[in-house]
């Protein structure tokens, strides 16, 4: 890249975290030594102001960069990751987002504990929604040293190191000195901003094909190398019986995981009633839906315009493909037009990852703190120190995040973020839908259905060709892979939804009637929640 594509992206990256560091000391400065306010913005969003939010939240770095990368290098099975973000919004809309607003505080192990014995549920939930948060954050990490990296003009391993701790010492102030209030501001900013850039970047790949979408359809096959196989299901995951099953597995995952996310979840506790909770997330479909059908045109539009080849060659994963499609478009390497485009793209691709680690970062924050730290006290954490824990708790979770960030800097961040879904919909879905709708349903069901899926996903994804036995994987000097998906939804989300009835049938406890019928009216109704 030239230097007139580093300054000019260096200057807008340097422009969005002016504004965003502006933000988070403004708000920093008003009550943020309540629990209320620091995770939950004082619950004072509006539904459309939340639904923006859910929106920046979720267009994190897997869909802008890595979902129009594996649309750019597998066609039509690159198109399934799109599916699966937007089907999960419709369980999110009728199973959990209005009950989960009227049931929990703060975190999903509100809602789980409000009929248990809170402190092994807490401890267990909230274990759970740390793991979640840090596979989700690494993705994050890993698209921000791809974008660096390409914007510097070279793949450096230092360059990536120091732009993932650059990262994460930037989300670590948003959350620290923020809280949910700043981080709210930043992810609308983000979602304008990201939404403005796709909308551009999707008018300009028509306008090059003159609207004409099966030319630039039958030109991404011709450019892909693979004919109308690129255009047909088969060539990511139909090679095989094997394949396929990751496929299966990939989209259990992806509908089912958006349900469990911690992140997610949280955001419907910044909004003061249970109507509000379900009017963002219409909100948020409408926004993300069109944002989802914008990443076909740009993901076939880097195949027939780029090409697979001139991707790959810039990141093996295709995490660089709509940067450079974005060069393509203004007018190609060292054209004035290409270098602005390229910068915008570039800085809004940045700003992107910035927003959605400090969203990822405080909700697993406030797990540690209002989960972890506040059941190791028994009680008897004050919300002050709550609050400075999950401070200080921001900080580990980021360190963390930046070295296995740097660790799996070479995999597509849309497959990362896979994962993430996959270990959420087996250890957070059992444990949320078992306590809003199973009446029988014990403390002991409750921490086996997290264990029972936490666990199994992550020894499924130690064993799997992620990490070993493949040129591709993590340690592709050693092998010790004896599952052979990638993804371990599969397996690890029934194994969830069993071990929780297991535990549940197993236990001596006597389900607590009343507790249950005070929690399906205050879920259905609305009384007497938070």
């Amino acid at each position: 890249m030239t230097g007139n594509h580093q300054t000019l992206a260096l200057c807008l990256f340097s422009a969005f975290i002016v504004v965003t560091l502006a933000i988070t000391t403004w708000v920093g400065r008003n009550r943020q030594g309540s629990a209320e306010e620091f995770y939950a913005g004082g619950r004072l969003f509006s539904p459309m102001e939340n639904g923006f939010a859910i929106a920046g939240d979720y267009m994190s770095a897997a869909s802008f960069l890595g979902l129009t990368g594996l649309i750019a290098l597998f066609g039509y099975d690159g198109l399934l990751y799109a599916v699966g973000f937007q089907v999960a919004w419709l369980v999110v809309l009728f199973l959990v987002a209005e009950l989960v607003r009227n049931c929990g505080r703060f975190t999903l192990a509100d809602v789980v504990a409000a009929r248990m014995s809170e402190r092994p549920v807490r401890i267990a939930a909230g274990t759970s929604s740390v793991t979640v948060s840090v596979l989700y954050l690494v993705a994050q990490m890993v698209g921000a040293g791809s974008l660096v990296a390409l914007l510097l003009g070279g793949t450096s391993p230092a360059a990536r190191a120091w732009t993932v701790i650059g990262v994460g010492a930037l989300m670590v102030i948003y959350v620290s000195l923020g809280g949910m209030r700043a981080t709210t501001w930043i992810q609308i900013v983000k979602a304008v901003l990201l939404l403005a850039g796709t909308v551009a970047l999707t008018v300009l790949v028509l306008l090059r094909f003159h609207g004409d979408v099966d030319r630039l359809l039958l030109t991404a096959a011709e450019r892909s190398g693979h004919g109308d196989a690129f255009l047909a299901p088969g060539l990511k995951y139909g090679g095989d019986w094997t394949a396929r099953f990751d496929f299966i597995s990939l989209g259990l995952a992806l509908v089912l995981g958006t349900a469990g996310l911690p992140h997610i979840l949280s955001r419907f506790y910044t909004v003061p009633t249970a109507r509000a909770a379900r009017r963002s997330v219409l909100w948020s479909i409408g926004l993300i839906g069109g944002f989802y059908l914008m990443t076909f045109v740009l993901g076939f539009g880097a195949a027939a315009i780029v090409g697979p080849e001139a991707i790959r060659g810039a990141n093996a994963a295709g995490n660089t493909a709509i940067p450079l499609l974005a060069l393509d478009l203004g007018g190609g390497a060292n054209s004035t037009g290409g270098t602005v485009l390229f910068a915008i793209v570039a800085a809004v691709a940045f700003a992107t990852i910035l927003a959605v680690v400090a969203g990822i970062t405080l909700a697993s924050s406030a797990s540690v703190a209002h989960d972890l730290y506040a059941s190791l006290r028994r009680g008897r954490a004050k919300q002050r120190s709550e609050v400075a824990v999950a401070r200080v708790a921001s900080v580990g979770i980021g360190v963390v995040a930046i070295a296995l960030g740097l660790l799996a800097r070479d995999l597509n961040v849309a497959f990362l973020v896979g994962l993430a879904f996959a270990v959420a919909a087996s250890a957070n879905l059992p444990a949320l839908l078992y306590s809003l709708f199973w009446r029988g349903f014990t403390t002991r069901g409750a921490v086996w259905a997290v264990y029972g899926g936490l666990i199994p996903a992550l020894v499924l994804v130690v064993l799997s060709p992620v990490v070993s036995g493949s040129p591709e994987s993590l340690f592709p000097g050693v092998d010790f892979q004896y599952f052979p998906l990638q993804n371990p939804g599969l397996v690890s989300i029934p194994a969830g939804f069993l071990a929780g009835w297991l535990g549940t049938v197993t236990s001596s406890e006597t389900p607590d009637e009343a507790k249950h019928a005070e929690t399906e009216v205050r879920s259905l109704t609305g009384a007497g929640a938070a």
